[in-house]
């Protein structure tokens, strides 16, 4: 198969061929339609994630077919259309047990505990819990976008966060989480305002459902600013960037008993940040992680898109070959590009 490797840590990508992966006994081969490219990859190729082993191969927003499936396989045959979520669970923890399994103690990750789905074919394990059937009105494009940042942002704000009617919700963050993000919070009735330096990226969230913006590079206090636009603060907040300022001000820009949510990745120093634990005390603050979502828990998610309520192929800003996106992935993330890179083109 032809796949996109890298070597060394922040090194090129360059697409080969290698052997194709066989299929684990409880899992799946999958043929690659299309795979999102999403910033946990370029943390993973920065070395950030302790799990990749070189050389490696990224990629894990996945849409595609069935090629083979293991011998104790059950539920799924030869040209079944899925996706899965990006993190897999086994089943059998204590967490899977609990129906978490978005936090399994034994997970696996394509992309980052073995080879991704930046290449034609990928293995997936334990498939009979992990794989979700795609509606066939349901293209393969879209699809690659849910499985990380979209279906992370839905248990975010829906799960965890339990926006309602009303509510104010504050998105830090206009990347492919933050837009998902701000879609689902306005499909659920909140007011959102959308918080980034880039005046295209707030344009763009604007057209998603974000009611108010701030462009924190022209505010003197991103904090006052969202406090004045909410009338005392958010009742729900998410860092969808994740750096330590975000999410301090996350958190200090929350009315009494708000809930900040973190989803964006804390990595090097960021990953012990400062936290206004003033506020959290005397204003009976909530501070949740958020880890992706099970796949047991898409039917909600599909029922919307199918209906129309969400409209996830409005984040789709561009798709490319698999050979342009290993050249450009080692350029800098400020791409002008609003929205999701999807690789949906794997041949020569």
């Amino acid at each position: 198969m032809r796949a996109a490797i890298y070597e060394e840590f922040g090194g090129p990508l360059s697409v080969q061929r290698v052997d194709d992966p066989v299929p684990p006994d409880q899992g799946v081969i999958l043929q690659v339609q299309a795979t999102g490219v999403c910033r946990s990859d370029w943390h993973g190729w920065q070395g950030h994630d302790p799990d990749i082993t070189l050389p490696h191969v990224p990629g894990h927003e996945i849409a595609g077919t069935v090629a083979a499936l293991g011998k104790e396989t059950r539920n799924w045959r030869e040209g079944s259309r899925v996706t899965l979520p990006f993190v897999c669970g086994c089943g059998d923890c204590p967490q899977c047990a609990s129906g978490n399994h978005q936090v399994c103690d034994r997970q696996s990750q394509p992309g980052f505990t073995h080879w991704g789905s930046y290449a034609q074919y990928v293995a997936v394990d334990y498939a009979d819990i992990n794989l979700v059937a795609l509606p066939e009105e349901l293209d393969f494009v879209t699809a690659a976008s849910l499985g990380c940042r979209f279906a992370t942002s839905f248990r975010a704000v829906v799960a965890q966060g339990k926006i309602s009617d009303g509510q104010w919700l504050a998105v830090y963050g206009c990347g492919g989480v933050g837009l998902a993000a701000i879609m689902i919070g306005n499909a659920f009735g909140a007011n959102v305002v959308a918080i980034d330096i880039d005046e295209d990226k707030l344009r763009f969230a604007g057209s998603l459902g974000a009611s108010a913006a701030v462009n924190a590079s022209k505010e003197r206090s991103v904090v006052a600013a969202v406090r004045e636009l909410t009338s005392g603060g958010a009742h729900v907040s998410i860092d969808a960037l994740g750096s330590g300022q975000t999410s301090f001000d996350s958190i200090a820009g929350l009315r009494k008993r708000g809930k900040h949510l973190q989803v964006g990745l804390m990595v090097g120093d960021d990953r012990h940040s400062a936290v206004p634990m003033d506020q959290v005390v005397a204003n009976e603050l909530q501070i949740l992680g958020s880890h992706g979502m099970q796949a047991h828990e898409y039917d909600r998610m599909l029922r919307m898109i199918a209906d129309g309520t969400l409209e996830p192929a409005k984040l789709v800003g561009n798709t490319v070959t698999l050979q342009q996106a290993a050249r450009d992935f080692v350029r800098p993330k400020s791409s002008a590009t609003a929205g999701v890179t999807v690789i949906n083109d794997f041949r020569e």
